[in-house]
């Protein structure tokens, strides 16, 4: 038996939508399964309607087994009368003393009752589980309709729950079920009626609705291709925005509108930025330059889009002209940090030019730390062109553009900064800023960039540490995350040697006192969700101790490439014993005049062949697994426990001097699989 569910509504705007949309399927799976109707079901969604279909749905529920289970014998009866927690139960399950009865349960009698639950018909509880569903949906705000009693995401206009053919009769929202949808709004306001669910899908096609996203998708996709074909464009794809899109139209066409020549003197992220944020149009290139052209994704239905075309071209001329007088403006003034002291960063931080003195600060640390490295740009007054850099990075956020266009900060200041004359380093520099922005965002192109951009996110999180802005469970206000993933990023990316340990607390006099240790394990947390590997692997090298940067992440990509080789296990399970053993021990230096056995003899030879000093960590890995045999002898040969003290101590530190040369790449320990 089919069932179709439609919940039609208004618009539904397409951010807070998408957000819930992972969850929505999941949603009604639970629903489902909590119901005992858990069947496979394809949903569907336009702006004006959300759909659910099962191709085959159960009539009524399965009848199913209830099993009550009670108080043990000794404390339900007491010398054959049933006691207080007996007739209790017998009074739950709804059966008289003479019909209670004992089970044997996990090798214990039990109080026991089983009864038969009698499956419900479907049609008497869909209305339930559809108004259960529906509240539980998230979309972040919602709205009040009617006289205030009902809430959602935008108000319910229609709904259609059929099971079969027939009209399953529910209310939601104090709307009646009924066989009716509202057509595309090119094809009127009247529902259109229906009888069966198989018209339900052929009339829907017929009145402007491409029901499946994919489809839509397709459609916007192929109309791209054709326009590039036709007019020798690319058009620039956001998939966040052509999801936008796709949740917004019931009927997407796209279509090529224009604007003018003399817009594009303002910079081209401005003039994408404003299509994209504020229209939700796509920008089109020719030869990997911004043309005068956009693509718009219309929802209309229409044999003559031109005046569609018109009045999206008005409205884009008239956001272009804000642009140009905000880009002018901004030009005629004085590009200038002092415009920052009075600007508030924060109330216990004071303004962003003292954030800014902060960062140049720090930077200068760095530029000595890595002077070597900065050397490469045979540029004498480096470190001057550094501080330049950090006290102009922010000030384009006065700037009449970025107040418009939040996104654009830093950009917008690496186009003021050239126009202003500075070096093209330090044009550079502020642009990429903030980068990386992202999980996959682009990394600053060049070291004195990544410089500008570390000292920036480091200075944020020893500044907000320091005032007790740390971030709490889902909650991280100040992005105080993803800057640190920012600081991971970058120095692995420039492969920078970074002894976290070390520089956090050279910086930290700066700052007001706070347990560093706190911020350097909020940066290993983030460290741990940066790698496609088991997670006790990554914790085990940061647990030995090692704090450089670039080291820690060698030595999690040598062990877990280690780690994937078939005969990893057996050699770890050797180690693991070999640490578990050594565990609480204290390690003395090894004296080869205890020895007694060969075993112990040959384990310690073979272990001072080993390079401990090795750089290439998988080798060195390697060269320690290879130990395995030998281990394996000393355990089946060596005898620890015994009683002179002083040889015991001498087998222990012979396993123990291993354990610590392991520790320098992970501790073995924490490996779990």
């Amino acid at each position: 038996m089919k069932l179709l569910i439609e919940i039609g509504v208004e618009e539904l705007p397409a951010i807070p939508f998408l957000k819930e949309l992972p969850n929505i399927k999941t949603k009604w799976g639970k629903i489902l399964e909590e119901y005992n109707l858990k069947t496979k079901f394809e949903f569907f969604y336009t702006p004006r309607r959300l759909v659910f279909f099962h191709n085959e749905f159960l009539s009524k529920q399965p009848n199913s087994i209830i099993q009550n289970i009670g108080a043990p014998k000794n404390v339900a009866q007491k010398d054959g009368v049933w006691a207080k927690a007996a007739l209790s139960f017998a009074n739950k399950c709804g059966i008289s003393e003479n019909e209670l009865k004992f089970k044997e349960i996990n090798a214990k009698e039990v109080l026991y009752y089983e009864e038969e639950k009698i499956g419900k018909n479907s049609k008497e509880i869909l209305g339930e589980m559809i108004n259960k569903f529906l509240s539980s949906l998230n979309f972040g705000k919602s709205m009040r309709w009617g006289n205030g009693e009902f809430e959602f995401i935008r108000p319910v206009t229609s709904i259609i729950c059929m099971l079969g053919d027939e009209n399953v009769a529910m209310s939601v929202f104090g709307i009646q079920s009924e066989k009716a949808f509202f057509p595309h709004k090119a094809y009127g306001y009247d529902k259109i009626k229906f009888n069966s669910i198989d018209e339900y899908f052929n009339k829907i096609s017929q009145n402007g609705i491409i029901l499946k996203e994919e489809d839509r998708k397709n459609k916007i996709l192929s109309e791209f291709r054709n326009l590039e074909q036709k007019h020798d464009i690319k058009i620039q794809i956001d998939n966040e925005l052509l999801s936008e899109v796709v949740a917004i139209t019931e009927y997407p066409t796209a279509l090529l509108g224009k604007f003018e020549n003399e817009f594009l003197d303002v910079p081209s992220e401005v003039i994408i930025t404003s299509m994209k944020v504020n229209q939700r149009y796509f920008p089109v290139f020719k030869d990997g330059k911004l043309l005068n052209g956009f693509i718009v994704v219309s929802n209309a239905i229409s044999d003559d889009y031109s005046l569609i075309i018109k009045g999206n071209e008005k409205v884009l001329r008239a956001r272009l002209s804000d642009a140009m007088f905000f880009w002018q403006s901004d030009l005629k003034t004085k590009f200038d940090s002092k415009m920052l002291e009075n600007v508030v960063y924060m109330k216990e931080l004071g303004s962003i030019e003292q954030k800014e003195k902060s960062e140049a600060k720090l930077a200068q640390i760095l530029a000595n730390l890595y002077k070597d490295e900065l050397s490469k740009f045979n540029i004498s007054n480096i470190n001057e062109l550094l501080e330049r850099s950090i006290m102009l990075s922010k000030t384009d956020l006065v700037s009449l553009m970025v107040g418009e266009f939040s996104e654009l900060q830093g950009i917008m200041g690496g186009y003021y900064a050239k126009n202003a004359g500075e070096h093209e380093l330090v044009c550079t520099a502020i642009k990429e800023q903030y980068l990386p922005t992202g999980e996959n965002s682009e990394l600053p192109s060049n070291l004195f960039s990544a410089l500008v951009s570390l000292s920036c996110k480091l200075d944020t999180l020893m500044a907000l540490f320091s005032i007790n802005k740390i971030p709490t469970g889902n909650k991280d206000p100040y992005a105080l995350r993803r800057a640190a993933n920012g600081v991971l990023r970058i120095i692995l990316n420039e492969k920078l040697s970074f002894d976290i340990n070390a520089i956090l607390k050279e910086i930290s006099p700066n700052y007001a006192k706070f347990d560093i240790n706190t911020l350097i394990d909020f940066i290993f947390d983030r460290m741990i969700t940066m790698y496609d590997a088991n997670t006790s692997i990554i914790k085990a090298c940061i647990n030995s101790g090692q704090r450089d940067i670039k080291k820690l992440d060698n030595a999690i990509k040598a062990l877990d490439e280690i780690s994937k080789d078939e005969s990893f296990k057996d050699k770890f399970d050797t180690f693991k014993r070999l640490a578990n053993i050594i565990k609480n021990e204290q390690i003395v230096e090894v004296d080869t005049n205890l020895f007694e056995l060969d075993a112990e003899k040959n384990l310690h030879s073979e272990f001072k062949k080993i390079n401990t000093n090795e750089q290439d960590y998988k080798k060195y890995l390697n060269s320690l697994f290879d130990l395995k045999n030998h281990i394996d002898d000393f355990f089946d040969n060596v005898m620890i426990n015994v009683e002179n003290q002083s040889i015991k101590s001498n087998r222990i530190a012979i396993i123990g001097q291993i354990y610590k040369a392991f520790l320098r790449v992970a501790d073995i320990k924490e490996i779990s699989f």
